[in-house]
């Protein structure tokens, strides 16, 4: 999950082999929606930390914009990383899933395999994803499928790149530049 294209070398099998499939960031297609936590009678992510949700769980927090899927560029001299419109090739924009799931990182290999860990030091990732805004004790926006329980409020509230990214498909990567955009308006 996540084009960055500072990362160019192969994924590290290694890293990914301690989490199942489902529990390395994204999502391929809508999940169930986990219960809440009988005991509390709270939603999952309001009890739990990152590290102890089931993959299950990990999976649902993803609200499903692409915003990670998003390429982003970083300056050599100066480290800032900024933000282009484009699209990992994988990433079907009108579903916002990826469209190969299961073998991204074969495919892509600078695509981000999001942990705990990774979500705790990625400063690129948008205020508006749901596992920063759990990381960060801000709860879920009221857009969030878990929250609203429709996958399609992401897209109405204009949170989703669905109609404003474009494929990285067919552009060279020197052109990246050109599509480099300010980042999203916080939320």
């Amino acid at each position: 999950m996540g084009q960055d294209r500072r990362n160019r070398s192969p994924a590290k099998d290694a890293d990914l082999a301690s989490l199942p499939p489902l529990a390395r960031g994204g999502r391929a297609r809508a999940l169930p929606i986990p219960a809440p936590d009988a005991s509390e009678g709270k939603p999952f992510w309001e009890t739990k930390t990152l590290e102890e949700m089931t993959a299950a769980e990990w999976e649902a927090l993803c609200d499903g914009c692409g915003r990670c899927c998003l390429n982003k560029l970083e300056d050599e001299d100066t480290g800032e990383i900024v933000l282009t419109r484009l699209a990992c090739a994988l990433l079907d924009i009108g579903q916002c899933r990826c469209s190969d799931y299961p073998n991204r990182f074969a495919k892509m290999p600078d695509c981000i395999n999001l942990t705990p860990e990774k979500v705790r030091s990625l400063t690129w990732l948008p205020a508006t994803c749901g596992y920063r805004r759990v990381k960060e004790g801000r709860g879920l926006a009221w857009w969030h499928p878990l929250v609203s329980g429709d996958p399609e409020t992401v897209h109405q509230a204009g949170i989703s790149v669905r109609g404003f990214a474009r494929s990285e498909k067919g552009v060279k990567e020197h052109n990246f530049v050109r599509y480099i955009i300010s980042d999203f308006d916080d939320a």
